[in-house]
């Protein structure tokens, strides 16, 4: 099932695979490293699978959930959903076949928006971009199509039905091969949100690894911020998050690290999302800055092609 959340820039969590591995110092004081241990602990099925000590820990092994994989499409009522918030779906252990699942229940759930965050946006860009991918897409989406899923559940394209006397859904169409026609979504598909997360000047060429992936909507999510980012090239970036770290041992946020990166996002269609400023707690320094919340969500981007790389 879905999972409420208290992030301010969603609705609920999806974590059709979960585990991860540190690789950067945004990493240090990772949450849901911290939360799987205490999941274990409590006995939580799917976080019995411990990581590398040096870089992952207790519950937070990689692993793929067969079976979480599928609940999107018995949601029926929109929503905006973080996808592995408890996890990183460009993660070398993630296989791309399950990825390619993944990415086809999200197409076949049109009334639901994405939002996918990974560390490692070059290969994330490299599946969307890859013809084989998209191809392995629609196949694992036929199948469903053409199992129990869509009786039970009513698959929904653009809110059409893909069954029945409804035709093809919005935006889909079928390439007849010798197996039959399968379903072909449209790509990049047109609610699913991709982004990276940069936390210090070192970690910027995330965001030009970002920009040469097919995406309806790409996002930044600077959090932890750790210092000024000079940089930053926001060129092709629809939205941007910027948030302090919190909890036992945060690093200090500067307010003129995000004014900065406020003022250059008011120049360009790149909406901001102020999350907070940290602390020892998600709400002790508040969400203020310069006296207002910045709480913008971005508009739909109608050129999603990859943007050259520079």
């Amino acid at each position: 099932m879905s999972t409420a959340t208290s992030i301010e820039w969603t609705e609920v969590t999806w974590n059709p695979t979960t585990g991860c591995d540190r690789i950067s110092p945004g990493c240090d004081n990772c949450y849901a490293l911290t939360l799987a241990k205490r999941l274990k602990a409590m006995g939580q099925a799917k976080y019995q699978n411990d990581g590398d000590p040096r870089t992952s820990g207790p519950g937070f092994g990689v692993t793929v959930h067969e079976t979480a994989m599928l609940e999107p499409l018995s949601w029926r009522t929109p929503r905006k959903v973080f996808v592995n918030s408890m996890s990183d779906i460009g993660h070398a252990r993630i296989p791309n076949g399950a990825i390619a699942r993944i990415w086809a229940v999200m197409a076949l759930t049109a009334r639901h928006q994405f939002q996918v965050l990974t560390k490692r946006p070059k290969r994330l860009a490299t599946l969307l971009a890859s013809p084989m991918f998209q191809r392995e897409v629609a196949e694992h989406s036929g199948e469903l199509i053409a199992s129990q899923f869509w009786r039970r559940w009513q698959l929904d394209l653009g809110g059409q039905r893909l069954a029945g006397g409804s035709g093809l859904g919005a935006q889909w169409s079928t390439e007849r091969t010798a197996d039959g026609p399968p379903w072909l979504p449209p790509w990049p598909l047109p609610n699913v949100w991709v982004g990276t997360s940069i936390e210090s000047d070192e970690y910027c060429w995330r965001a030009d690894a970002l920009r040469t992936a097919p995406a309806t909507i790409r996002f930044l999510s600077l959090e932890p911020l750790l210092g000024p980012l000079p940089s930053l090239d926001l060129a092709g970036i629809d939205w941007v998050i910027i948030g302090g770290e919190s909890g036992p041992g945060h690093r200090p946020l500067d307010l003129a690290w995000v004014r900065e990166i406020r003022d250059r996002c008011a120049g360009l269609p790149t909406a901001l999302f102020f999350k907070q400023i940290g602390g020892p707690t998600p709400k002790a320094g508040g969400r203020l800055l310069d006296g207002r919340t910045w709480d913008e969500f971005p508009a739909h981007n109608p050129s999603a092609e990859p943007l050259p790389h520079p």
